[in-house]
């Protein structure tokens, strides 16, 4: 998923997504690793939007802290605060963002930090979020929690921390709902339900810049344009993405804000930050509150579909090595690396992740998973689908051919995976 997300973590997804995880969206997001702070995955975004003459590009990142866990290596985080330049768009243009503040009381009420450990990835992310409900019901982007294991939020009027689990995820449109686990009487965030967003209005732009937590940062800017259109660039293992019907402003986004709230004049939420663009002017992306909120309101009423994964993935714990490519990640593949030299059909083991029901059953590395159930497998994304069928706690047979050639069989019990 990548343009510029918001997290703050040490999730090489969520910004790399695993990194950031692979959406391309997102200017907010602040990963750390070990002690490496992040590099950002380019997306181009093009000006398609409302009231524009011509389209335009420009280059765009993800914004979160975060390097390579399993190699150790570490790259600088995104800092400069200039997100692209397109040359037309709808409305205003030269528009400049003005220097990071304090947020006001106002701005905070309803504003959380949010924290992702991503224990596969040896690695943690930060973002932001906004409260939808007094029970705890959490808004924030996909990014800011795909890979994630254990999510902490923090309600930043109050200082009051709580474990937070997924409801559910788009990460086409880069949403994510969460629940927090004993919350009751949450003042929630004031949300402009008028859709009444103008090229040319004042916005602020506030959240978790730099993951650093405590006090939330506000930056003002201009309302520069509507229902833009941003593609983020393919990288690594994640393919490129697109995010339609955004707004963009010259609020300058930082790492660590995804997820965080967009604000109009009378400081009510008219978007949800997810990115932004590198390069010469300031260029913020955000998802209007409105569709954020229908796809919410998707997840809370438990519709699953190809774009809406409801609550957290079946996990079987292997590193896959597609044939001929470097591993993904997925949930039954994978983290490794290197090529398939298996001659036997199906998805090769690169690696099995301890304690986890691979490592139960016995499989190893070297070893090629055949068949799920019964159905065969015969590549990595086949696997990722088979095991896509099933919820933790469901239990599946799994045939695989070891190292030697010699054929096994074993039943397991799926876990729970990191967020989808």
């Amino acid at each position: 998923m990548n343009a510029t997300h918001d997290l703050t973590g040490t999730h090489t997804g969520m910004l790399r997504r695993r990194g950031l995880a692979v959406l391309s969206t997102a200017a907010a997001a602040t990963l750390v690793v070990g002690s490496g702070f992040g590099g950002v995955a380019a997306f181009a975004a093009t000006a398609a939007g409302t009231g524009a003459s011509t389209a335009s590009t420009a280059s765009a990142q993800n914004l979160p802290y975060g390097g390579q866990a399993q190699s150790g290596s570490a790259q600088l985080p995104f800092t400069s605060g200039g997100y692209g330049d397109p040359s037309s768009g709808s409305g205003s243009s030269g528009s400049t963002s003005t220097a990071t503040v304090a947020a006001t009381p106002a701005q905070q009420l309803g504003v959380v930090d949010v924290t992702s450990q991503l224990t596969y990835d040896n690695a943690e992310a930060m973002g932001t979020g906004i409260v939808l409900s007094s029970s705890g019901e959490i808004l924030t982007n996909n990014h800011v929690v795909a890979g994630s294991t254990n999510i902490s939020v923090t309600v930043v009027s109050t200082g009051a921390s709580y474990t937070a689990s997924v409801v559910g995820t788009d990460a086409t449109a880069d949403i994510a709902v969460l629940q927090l686990s004993g919350a009751s009487g949450l003042q929630t965030a004031a949300i402009d339900s008028s859709s009444t967003a103008t090229v040319g209005s004042a916005v602020t732009g506030v959240g978790n810049a730099g993951g650093v937590g405590g006090t939330p940062s506000a930056v003002a800017g201009t309302l520069t344009a509507l229902d833009q259109t941003i593609t983020t660039q393919a990288e690594g293992a994640a393919a490129s993405e697109t995010l339609t019907g955004l707004i963009e402003s010259s609020a300058d986004i930082q790492a660590g804000d995804s997820g965080g709230p967009l604000y109009n004049a009378s400081n009510q939420v008219i978007g949800i930050d997810t990115a932004a663009a590198s390069g010469g002017a300031v260029a913020g992306y955000s998802i209007p509150i409105a569709t954020a909120l229908s796809v919410a309101g998707q997840i809370e009423s438990g519709q699953a579909s190809a774009e809406i994964t409801l609550g957290s993935p079946a996990f079987l714990g292997v590193e896959v090595v597609p044939a001929g490519d470097t591993s993904v990640y997925g949930y039954g593949n994978g983290f490794g690396g290197g090529t398939s030299t298996s001659t036997v059909p199906g998805a090769m083991i690169g690696g099995v992740i301890d304690g986890t029901a691979a490592a139960a059953a016995g499989l190893a590395a070297g070893d090629t998973i055949t068949a799920v159930n019964g159905t065969a497998i015969s590549s990595a994304s086949d696997l990722t689908t088979a095991l896509a069928g099933h919820a933790p706690g469901q239990t599946v047979t799994v045939n695989w051919t070891d190292a030697s050639g010699a054929p096994a069989t074993a039943t397991v019990t799926l876990g729970v995976g990191p967020a989808a």
